[in-house]
């Protein structure tokens, strides 16, 4: 099936070396940070974690995400959704690529992560995130890729394939659980203490997973001769509708036990994030337009007259995505970290260089994705044909 990602017009072969161009200065920069070491970025004394972390955190959740396509199709035999399930797979893949990368990138020097598995800690949290990050990205290759084959040759796929999909699910909710487990383990840090912090990760990747696949459905509709099927791309914007819903919900219930329990730790995070603190507030502007655009999501996606549009309902994914993107990504990182348990206030801005170092793992990421995807519509063509 390789040979349909190396065939294409010139509109597919310009894209990919436009990828390929923010793959290879996102590298040059990053040779620039091995040379000098990880001072290059924002990061200082009090945050540790950074741009490169934020984003890891986000991309698992649009990773995890995947598994409203693969549950009701394989679990509940949702015929509907037989069309987008692979699309959903490989997104996780593609995403899961670039939390690996951005987690190498992190370690400044990144022989360290072989340490993970040289001297093996159990009772580490970050252990336990390298075992289902692996996991979950060998599972989606290996279902994915024999469903596909399966799917091209006319036949069912094999069923040595059925656990390992029965497995991918609950190892879905696992990757984004273990690192909400990564936070909400530092009882130093009460803007992540918190027992809900695991359900609001695992609620905003239902919404932004979906809301990415929504929109990548519909420009695979623009651009090809498959068509995913508008009632698959309704189904997944209910799902999108309630999840954002919910995380919004979940994040109100923190800022009620915050400030009616009065403690400070807890209040200084949230003021420093949506009001400033101790005159500063950086990413105050950020999270107000984070929760304007999850609001504006909300009513363009619960309503049916605006979700069934699709000029607004291109509108409402992007604006869940963004709006989640921002609340945990910047946000989640950077309000943990600032202010310090001191209650002093060392903020964290990411740098120009840091920048580039992302756009080249998510142009590395979208590589991935562009020839994935060109391959599942080479099959779904070669098939309708």
């Amino acid at each position: 099936m390789l040979e349909f990602a190396v065939k294409g017009s010139k509109r597919y072969y310009g894209w990919m070396i436009f990828l390929l161009g923010l793959v290879g200065v996102g590298f040059l920069v990053y040779l620039r940070q091995l040379d000098v070491g990880l001072g290059i970025t924002g990061m200082n004394r009090d945050v540790s974690w950074g741009f490169y972390i934020a984003n890891f955190t986000f991309l698992v959740g649009v990773a995890a995400g995947g598994v409203m396509v693969v549950l009701p199709y394989y679990l509940h035999d949702y015929k509907a959704y037989g069309k987008v399930t692979i699309l959903g797979e490989f997104l996780a893949i593609a995403a899961v690529v670039m939390c690996i990368t951005f987690i190498l990138v992190d370690l400044g020097q990144p022989m360290r992560v072989l340490n993970v598995l040289l001297y093996p800690t159990p009772n580490s949290v970050l252990f336990w995130d390298t075992i289902v990050l692996n996991g979950y990205l060998l599972l989606n290759l290996i279902i994915g890729w024999n469903v596909l084959e399966a799917e091209r040759n006319g036949v069912h796929y094999q069923g040595w394939l059925k656990p390992l999909i029965y497995l991918s699910i609950p190892w879905a909710i696992s990757i984004h659980t273990v690192t909400a487990y990564l936070y909400c383990g530092l009882p130093g840090r009460g803007f992540w203490l918190t027992a809900i912090l695991a359900p609001r990760f695992l609620s905003s990747a239902f919404a932004s997973g979906p809301a990415l696949l929504i929109l990548l459905c519909l420009i695979i509709r623009r651009v090809s001769n498959f068509d995913p099927g508008w009632k698959q791309i309704q189904s997944l914007a209910v799902t999108v509708a309630y999840a954002i819903c919910v995380n919004v919900f979940f994040f109100l219930c923190e800022v009620f036990v915050a400030f009616y329990s009065q403690i400070p730790e807890h209040m200084d995070h949230i003021k420093y994030l949506f009001v400033g603190l101790h005159g500063h507030g950086a990413y105050v502007p950020w999270m107000w337009a984070a929760m304007a655009l999850m609001v504006l999501g909300i009513i363009l996606l619960v309503n049916p007259v605006t979700r069934k549009t699709e000029g607004t309902l291109i509108v409402g994914c992007l604006a869940v995505f963004f709006g989640c993107w921002i609340d945990k990504g910047l946000g989640m990182i950077s309000g943990g970290f600032v202010p310090n348990p001191l209650h002093e206030v060392n903020e964290y801005i990411p740098t120009l260089l840091e920048g580039l170092i992302t756009i080249g793992v998510y142009g590395l990421g979208f590589f991935v994705l562009t020839v994935l995807y060109k391959i599942a519509i080479g099959v779904k063509e070669e098939v309708r044909a």
